[in-house]
């Protein structure tokens, strides 16, 4: 859903065209990996989203001025107007790989900063705006210019034939509302990290990324508070389910796969995920190679499969698969979707080195972690820490029921690192992104836990909900540019 499309409405001669394309895509998809050359170099990237606020804390539409003031093809439009993102250069996790790639989230974001400074506004990389109202995602102006916005938008609601309803439980009888557009979505805002895998080791990277996502989400979490209510610690992850869901709720009672996906199994192949794919989900955007006018094949080059690419884009798996066709040799990528936004370039490169980090040692375990957990099992582990981040108590192999952040201190977090080191890191890049993640798990303050305990104590000394709400994005701001990772970030001095 990157690329843009040329119309927001299809016949239904051109979703049975579409429908014969992709299964022959996918035909040639699986003899292609059967005897392609791809890259391997092993090169690790990050996509980061990001919010926009005005003076008053607010969300800024003005994603399109602050976009043209960087004039820079890496930061583009998000489908909403108060987001913009940035695709960070790709780089190797050895060395100073993940140092380097800290600099750059943090140079990409002073950069986008200083534009949005001179639109009067502010960038704030979170995984929820604290700020963003009903009103706004009600009305029509939250929505980026773009077809594939007003496509995806209308397609949408289309197939679900009624309104979309969040329903999230977290304090009091927690956020019931309803939209008629998909606008939910665009509160959403994701740190995403790519893996460049051999397609011989794509299953086992796979498998191993979603046996780890319960804790990495823990870890991570940064969105308890939507529309003025505090949900989930990670309130990210039913948002996104439900602002895209398709499936009336006969549907979902029914058992049809959301669009927005954990899975339901563990895969022997990278094929498995593109052919569950087109198994399962029907079209959402059903646009041909002819249609948007390009080649199946070009000399010499890998295939486009443009039906299959844009189809695996409107399936929105928490890791997804990624075939890049390139210029010249193809490679495959995991995509790892799940992260919040921020708080800090080192908040996320550690982050980074977690995940990179303990993917690699599981990868070279001899019997894999996810031979020993059922996948139902991994499924709730990522549900409960969503839900109660650092606080979750899950299930683990040879442990048993544990607490998520004892689990990372005395397990997880010392097993990424070796693996990082073991991947090329220098010893002390490891060494600092481990002691940042033992320092949040230890105090059991990630990101949502300092929005949960500052909005708490602004509240105690008298601040409304919504005012609490906006000095903590003030303070939230400051702490971005602080230098400290979110675990040091102070509590606010009480009112005199």
């Amino acid at each position: 859903m990157g690329r843009e499309i040329g119309s927001t409405s299809y016949t239904r001669a051109q979703r049975t065209a579409y429908r014969l394309e992709l299964r022959r895509n996918l035909d040639l998809f699986e003899s292609y990996l059967d005897t392609a050359v791809f890259v391997v170099d092993g090169t690790i990237g990050m996509e980061l989203e990001m919010n926009l606020v005005d003076e008053a804390l607010q969300p800024a539409l003005t994603s399109v001025e602050v976009l043209d003031e960087l004039a820079d093809e890496d930061y583009v439009h998000e489908i909403g107007r108060y987001n913009v993102e940035v695709n960070l250069p790709v780089t190797h996790p050895g060395g100073g790989g993940l140092q380097r790639l800290e600099e750059d989230v943090e140079d990409r974001m002073r950069r986008a900063d200083a534009a949005a400074r001179a639109h009067g506004s502010r960038i704030v990389p979170i995984g929820h705006l604290p700020t963003i109202s009903e009103e706004l995602l009600s009305g029509e102006s939250w929505r980026s210019p773009g077809a594939r916005y007003d496509a995806l938008d209308k397609i949408v609601l289309e197939a679900r034939g009624e309104e979309i309803h969040l329903r999230i439980e977290g304090e009091g009888r927690g956020l019931d509302a309803l939209f008629d557009s998909i606008s939910p979505e665009s509160a959403c805002t994701s740190m995403q990290l790519h893996l460049q895998v051999a397609p011989e080791k794509f299953a086992a990277a796979w498998n191993a990324a979603q046996a780890i996502a319960g804790p990495q989400v823990a870890l991570g979490a940064n969105a308890p508070f939507l529309l003025g209510k505090r949900l989930w610690h990670e309130t990210r992850i039913p948002a996104f389910v439900q602002s895209l869901d398709t499936r009336p709720p006969e549907y979902a009672e029914q058992g049809v796969r959301p669009r927005v996906w954990f899975g339901e199994r563990w895969i022997t192949s990278m094929f498995d995920l593109f052919e569950e794919n087109v198994r399962m989900f029907p079209a959402l955007i059903p646009e041909t190679r002819t249609m948007a006018e390009e080649p199946l094949l070009t000399e010499g080059a890998a295939p486009r499969l443009h039906e299959l690419m844009l189809h695996n884009g409107t399936v929105w798996r928490w890791n997804r698969p990624i075939y890049d066709p390139g210029t010249d040799t193809p490679h495959l990528r995991l995509e790892n979707r799940l992260l919040p936004a921020g708080p800090t370039s080192l908040d996320m490169a550690a982050n980074a080195a977690f995940f990179y980090g303990l993917v690699h040692s599981l990868l070279g375990e001899r019997r894999p972690l996810w031979s020993r957990m059922s996948f139902e099992q991994a499924s709730d582990a990522f549900l409960a820490c969503s839900r109660w981040g650092l606080e979750a108590r899950i299930r683990w192999p040879r442990i048993g029921r544990v607490r998520v952040a004892d689990l990372l201190v005395d397990h997880l977090i010392p097993q990424a690192m070796d693996g990082l080191k073991d991947l090329g890191a220098d010893p002390a890049v490891a060494a600092r992104y481990g002691e940042v993640l033992l320092g949040r798990a230890r105090t059991g303050r990630n990101g949502a836990r300092w929005q949960i305990d500052t909005v708490g104590s602004l509240e105690l000394h008298g601040a409304s909900r919504p005012e609490a709400l906006a000095e903590m994005t003030r303070l939230y701001i400051e702490g971005v540019w602080s230098g400290s990772p979110v675990h040091e970030w102070p509590m606010p001095a009480r009112r005199r």
